[in-house]
């Protein structure tokens, strides 16, 4: 195509008046405009305005591929808006953008913020444990909701996991005629009608205070976790995570899952998992321990016992045997194994461990013994408890 048939348009609270002569030019073109009512509205198009499909759905825009289209979204279309979803679709070359301020810019703006040390998210559509990883005293965070109706239980949230000191700001209708600020704090926020009649969409912004940090290095304390007393411990964990070697976006298979904590760990790094278990009493601490640390949406829990519940799985990258390693799962799983992919198992038996030993001299690795010992009541005084040794094999395929 010689020039763009799409022009994706930010559009602000302040309408047509906050756009450039450019991005006026390509509304003016278009011969039909779709967006949410809210925008349209504010670009007063008149009959060539389509809203979305609800639900949400690209189509309409790439059935009119050719045509003069134009399509707002909110401020910056490429943060939580419609602008990453189309040009996913679309060759270089198809379209052209016009962003404006965004919401998270304009709410920095309001409180005086540095952006680059404010962590932006979109809990319109997401659990909003995925803050866990940000809270921390004096921690600064711009939300971007779905209703106002949100942010009060995102207060209550807050509230309930011990960060109500934290202060909030419920912003509305940001830079334009309508805007609205009100400042209280999380426990209030929760338990009065502080945040009640907010217009949608809203943004919540956080700047945390009290409350219990999580660390960001894995081997999480074993108290975090929902489990039946089978759960690799904390320094075996962390010892784990590390040969794993998780990676953003990298897939793991966690044979034998357990509580799931290998998983939500490799999660937390920016992995995603699957967690295979076949016992029925495990299965919903695995889903219990992905909620409480808002991994849910990278971990898959899937029921049933290995090789055979490995068999429709998508290729993994890493894969974990935390127990029950044998000569039918190693093959299944080493077969399918991406090539540079990486196997950790570990071991506590002599009958899995002598398995390790000559997978270890067939496929080369690295083989480790870890003993630990806790300090622990020996009468009046305190002595070592020593744990059961354990064997760790790590290998590239």
């Amino acid at each position: 195509m010689s020039e763009p048939w799409l022009s994706i348009i930010g559009i602000g609270e302040d309408g047509l008046s906050g756009l450039s002569t450019a991005a006026r030019a390509a509304l003016d073109q278009a011969h039909i405009v779709i967006g949410g009512p809210r925008h349209l509205a504010l670009a007063d198009v008149g009959a060539r305005g389509q809203p979305w499909p609800q639900p949400f759905d690209i189509a309409p825009v790439l059935a009119r591929r050719g045509q003069r289209v134009a399509v707002l979204a909110s401020g910056d279309p490429f943060w939580h808006g419609a602008g990453g979803s189309l040009t996913a679709h679309l060759r270089a070359g198809e379209w052209q953008a016009y962003p404006v301020a965004g919401c998270a810019s304009l709410a920095a703006a309001h409180l005086g913020w540095r952006l680059e040390d404010t962590a932006c998210l979109g809990l319109h559509a997401a659990p909003f444990e995925r803050l866990l990883p940000v809270l921390r005293p004096g921690a600064r965070a711009l939300c971007l909701l779905a209703s106002g109706a949100q942010a009060s239980a995102l207060a209550a949230w807050l509230q309930a996991h011990g960060w109500g000191d934290s202060r909030i700001w419920l912003m509305e209708a940001l830079g334009g005629a309508r805007q609205r600020v009100r400042e209280t704090t999380a426990a209030l926020g929760a338990t009065t009608d502080a945040l009640a009649g907010a217009a949608s969409p809203a943004l919540l912004a956080i700047e945390a205070a009290g409350g219990p940090v999580l660390p960001t290095v894995p081997g999480l304390p074993d108290a975090l976790y929902a489990h039946d007393g089978q759960i690799t411990k904390a320094p075996v964990r962390a010892m784990t995570l590390a040969a794993l070697a998780p990676r953003p976006d990298a897939l793991l298979w966690d044979v034998g899952a357990g509580s799931g904590s290998i998983s939500v760990e490799f999660c937390r790094a920016g992995g995603r998992a699957i967690a295979i278990e076949t016992r029925a009493d495990r299965q919903p601490h695995i889903t219990a321990n992905a909620h409480r640390f808002g991994v849910q949406e990278r971990l898959r829990l899937v029921a049933g016992h290995a090789p055979q519940a490995l068999q429709d799985l998508p290729t993994p990258d890493v894969v974990f045997v935390g127990g029950g390693l044998d000569e039918a799962v190693f093959e299944a799983v080493w077969a399918r194994l991406k090539p540079g992919g990486r196997l950790v198992a570990n071991s506590v038996t002599l009958q899995t461990e002598a398995l390790l030993t000559q997978l270890y001299a067939r496929h080369g690795g690295e083989l480790l013994r870890l003993e630990l010992a806790r300090a622990a009541p020996l009468g009046r005084l305190h002595g070592w408890r020593p744990a059961r040794p354990l064997v760790q094999w790590s290998v590239q395929r």
